[in-house]
């Protein structure tokens, strides 16, 4: 697999060049534009801001990028304690993959059921799914999921899809510029000259420049897409190997499929999904659909194929992809040498229990609200503002504590602090000694210890009896 990283990190790196080039070409074409009695020095001043305007994005991109990629989406972090199912099969993906940090898991609440990963960083990584895929989709089918936006970070996938995008963010934003500067010439031309717009060059100079600046953009998602698109392939290739299970990412493509839509996207993020949320129902082999990722149901086939041949080895996935395609291999001939066959699982018995309350209750307790369970089975759900200490139960009348009270205490050691479950079967919360951080366990987590966010104590966790 370094082999195949290797030449990922090559062909993306020489993809990024054109696009760079590109990106001076059109910021140089603007400043010759708006400079057209000294265009040598309006080209070399517009190169020169068009590189600046990169470099801003480009390190915001690289310091909080999939920050505020997660922001955007809405998205709210996942814990062992709050969705331990979850948690576990990212985790199993993880220690295959052979990952020395696990990224973060998000949650997004969308009834669209769609997935992606994000991260420059190898240590700050991070994979996203909407509460829609979590409902819908049986354990094997959620796990070549993750399997597959693991292989995206394996693969480094995420670097160069993330610098891809501000690249092409940047020559969108430019060539706009361009074109409205075009118009506002056409306007009023005395008035742009005199605000150091246009300066009214040769029609031909001019018309070369603004073919340019239409050509740049579509250029630049060509080579965009170029990075994407059989990266899509190479994923769902790395996910069989992960899981031995080819038929489990099949058959969530088949669901992701017809109900991948999912709010809040954009056109630069929408690439970064399993299946883009922009073309939901749109038709497989129309361009727009085909130009972000290869078609679905060849895919599925691809897949259905390898689980039938009773083997998974990037050879057996090859021979597939170019029978299916009529194209050439993904895998240079030293990835297949060092790669090994491993026989096709079977199904798993363990199923998904989380049901659609149990996703908006981690939702909600990720965003601050505390969520307690009443003797009578009631659940109440407080917000943040909320600050009383203790609440009344609407329906049976008892007094229930909302922290303070519930804080662990020290063990028989003395030292190692303990927090004693009174109902393994309800949501419990109670607060961390540094005050900045509240634990919410659901009833569906069973682990010994529970470990603070904001300071890392380390709490056990007691059940009764």
């Amino acid at each position: 697999m370094w082999e195949l990283i290797r030449i990922n990190k090559r062909k993306s790196l020489f993809v990024l060049i054109l696009m760079f080039i590109l990106l001076v070409s059109l910021s140089g074409a603007i400043g010759a534009g708006f400079y057209a009695a000294d265009w040598v020095t309006g080209m070399l001043w517009g190169a020169f801001i068009g590189v600046i305007l990169w470099a801003i994005q480009a390190a915001v991109a690289y310091f909080a990028g999939d920050d505020i990629v997660l922001h955007f989406n809405m998205a709210v972090v996942v814990t062992p304690e709050s969705y331990p199912q979850l948690y576990n099969i990212v985790e199993e993906m993880k220690i295959a993959a052979g990952l020395a940090v696990m990224p973060e898991i998000y949650i997004v609440q969308s009834s669209g059921l769609n997935a992606f990963a994000t991260g420059i960083r190898p240590e700050k990584t991070a994979i996203c799914v909407t509460s829609g895929l979590v409902e819908n989709l049986t354990r094997d089918e959620l796990q070549g999921v993750i399997a597959h936006e693991m292989s995206h970070i394996l693969n480094r996938d995420v670097l160069f899809m993330t610098f891809a995008g501000v690249m092409l963010g940047t020559i969108t934003m430019l060539s706009n510029v361009m074109l409205r500067g075009t118009v506002l010439a056409n306007s009023n031309n005395r008035r742009s000259r005199k605000k150091g717009g246009f300066s009214g060059g040769h029609p031909i100079v001019i018309l070369i420049i603004l073919i340019f600046a239409i050509v740049a953009p579509i250029l630049a998602r060509i080579f965009y897409f170029t990075i994407s698109k059989k990266r899509e392939y190479l994923a769902d290739a790395s996910a069989a190997r992960l899981t031995r299970y080819p038929i489990g990412l099949a058959s969530a493509l088949q669901k992701i499929a017809k109900h991948s839509s999912v709010d809040f996207v954009s056109k630069i993020t929408a690439p970064m999904f399993i299946v883009n949320p922009q073309f939901s129902g749109a038709d497989e082999d129309s361009l727009f659909s085909a130009s972000t990722h290869p078609p679905i149901y060849k895919r599925i086939e691809i897949l259905t194929q390898l689980q039938h041949g009773g083997k998974v080895s990037l050879e057996n996935y090859q021979r597939i992809y170019e029978k299916e395609l009529e194209t050439s291999g993904l895998f240079s001939k030293t990835s297949l040498e060092s790669d090994k066959s491993e026989a096709v699982r079977t199904e798993s018995t363990e199923k998904i229990t989380e049901s659609r309350k149990d996703v908006a209750d981690v939702i909600l307790a990720n965003t601050g609200f505390k969520i307690l369970t009443c003797e009578c089975g009631l659940k109440i759900k407080l917000p943040p503002s909320d600050l009383r200490m203790k609440v009344v139960c609407p329906r049976c009348r008892k007094e229930l504590s909302v922290s303070g009270e519930t804080a662990p205490k020290a063990g028989n050691d003395g030292n190692e602090l303990v927090f004693t479950r009174k109902n393994k079967n309800s949501w419990e919360s109670f607060p961390c000694q540094c005050g900045k951080f509240t634990f919410q366990l659901s009833p569906l987590f069973r682990g010994t210890y529970a470990v603070c966010k904001r300071c890392g104590t380390k709490i056990k966790i007691e059940y009764p009896e």
